[in-house]
């Protein structure tokens, strides 16, 4: 039961929830449209000409695996979420932060090469959970009483 003045901690735990299926959902899209192909190209296209700039390249292994355990963090993190955690209110402006700029970079790299990049049909699905995540957690954050 939430407090009389405080808002219930549900809206962000769902935000949070809808974000990290958004973001399996990215990672089967970019999975299934061949991403590092497009990926480790440019990658060593920007250090010839950005060489101190440290950007990885990946082996498909190597990269599924780091994304999937990412998405299950965040799916067991959804459970402090649902909680009203302020930490976890705290993490939710980096990570939309990210995922937002994740979906608009795709969406941008697509108007940019007048072709569909891969993860490009998942970004808007992408950027409106990160917007959802992004405006619960700031709701959390403004809220009177806000329990620590």
């Amino acid at each position: 039961m939430t407090a009389p003045g405080r808002p219930s901690a549900k809206p962000h735990g769902w935000a949070w929830l809808t974000l990290a299926l958004s973001l399996a959902v990215h990672v089967i899209d970019e999975a299934a449209h061949d991403f590092l192909s497009v990926y480790n190209p440019a990658v060593f296209t920007i250090r010839e000409r950005v060489p101190w700039l440290p950007l990885p390249v990946f082996q498909f292994g190597e990269w599924i695996t780091g994304l999937a355990a990412a998405v299950l963090l965040l799916l067991v993190l959804s459970r402090w979420a649902f909680a009203g955690a302020r930490w976890l209110v705290w993490a939710s402006f980096p990570l939309g932060a990210l995922m937002l700029l994740n979906g608009l970079g795709h969406v941008a790299a697509s108007l940019y090469t007048r072709s569909w990049m891969p993860g490009v049909y998942s970004s808007p699905l992408l950027i409106a959970s990160s917007l959802w995540l992004l405006r619960t957690a700031a709701r959390r954050i403004k809220a009177p009483a806000y329990p620590g």
